[in-house]
């Protein structure tokens, strides 16, 4: 397989990047800014250029690509025009596509969510990633569309490093306690979205950790992991911010569970909590 990876300088694309070389596929790896040095040809690409998009695929012609860039997450031309454009070309050119999505396209008010489920996102992030899911659906059919959650437990982090900093008392802030997310390990991710690449499955389906933390409780495993006190993680509440946050967002995995090897372990488990 001729895999190609957008966002692979990126946390999540990276990590499909390396794992799709060291399972010997051939990787072409985008970046926006700056390249990795991972030892794998690297991509210079701007998804909101059409003709940028347009020309990388017709000269890589890929077998398959796995689309993770994902750039400010305010700007609607990366996150909504910048997945048409992935699925246009890779539909012309008879590529499988994987795209990643978000649990950011539901409100949080009816959870647990299947993939049935009708997006209703409530801030401008959540409705790009439900833009670009109608997109990627209505042009390339065959493609899938695999929504996640927080991604954490590695270390690396943004999620881990803000609740370490907080246990320290390092920076002032809280962590909600009012929005639940499926929390899922970069490693079982990325095994996921490689393992969707390989295969044929068309459609949504959700890649959330098992288990339904807060925020909150999740900063307190990642203080606890590292010999801090849980109870100095302080605790708060998103809608006390005055801006519209997804609330409870537990996705339902079971179609995963079914269909994919890979399994996509709870917080509790790979925090050791």
């Amino acid at each position: 397989m001729t895999l190609l990876v957008t966002g692979a300088s990126g946390y999540v694309g990276g990590l499909v990047a390396r794992r799709a070389h060291r399972a010997g596929h051939e990787v072409a790896a985008t970046y926006l800014r700056a390249p990795g040095d991972a030892p794998y040809a690297w991509e210079r690409l701007d998804v909101r250029d059409r003709g940028a998009v347009d020309a990388l695929f017709r000269r890589l012609r890929p077998t398959a690509v796995v689309h993770a860039a994902v750039g400010d997450l305010d700007d609607w031309a990366c996150v909504a025009d910048g997945a048409a454009y992935i699925a246009v070309a890779a539909a012309r050119e008879g590529a499988r596509l994987v795209h990643l999505s978000s649990d950011a396209v539901f409100s949080g008010r009816a959870a647990p969510y299947r993939e049935q489920d009708r997006p209703d996102p409530v801030n401008r992030y959540g409705a790009a990633k439900a833009a670009a899911e109608t997109a990627v659906r209505a042009v390339h059919p065959a493609a899938t569309v695999a929504r996640t959650s927080l991604v954490l437990g590695d270390g690396r982090s943004k999620h881990e490093g803000f609740s370490l900093e907080l246990a320290r008392g390092e920076r002032p802030g809280a962590l909600f306690t009012d929005e639940v997310r499926s929390a899922v390990h970069p490693g079982d991710l990325s095994a996921a979205l490689l393992e969707l690449a390989e295969g044929e499955h068309a459609g949504v389906i959700h890649l959330g950790g098992a288990d339904a933390l807060t925020r909150h409780e999740l900063g307190c495993l990642v203080a606890a992991r590292a010999g801090l006190d849980p109870a100095a993680v302080p605790a708060g509440r998103g809608a006390d911010l005055g801006v519209p946050r997804p609330g409870d967002t537990t996705l339902d995995s079971g179609l995963a569970a079914r269909l994919l090897t890979t399994r996509l372990r709870g917080a509790r488990e790979f925090l050791g909590g």
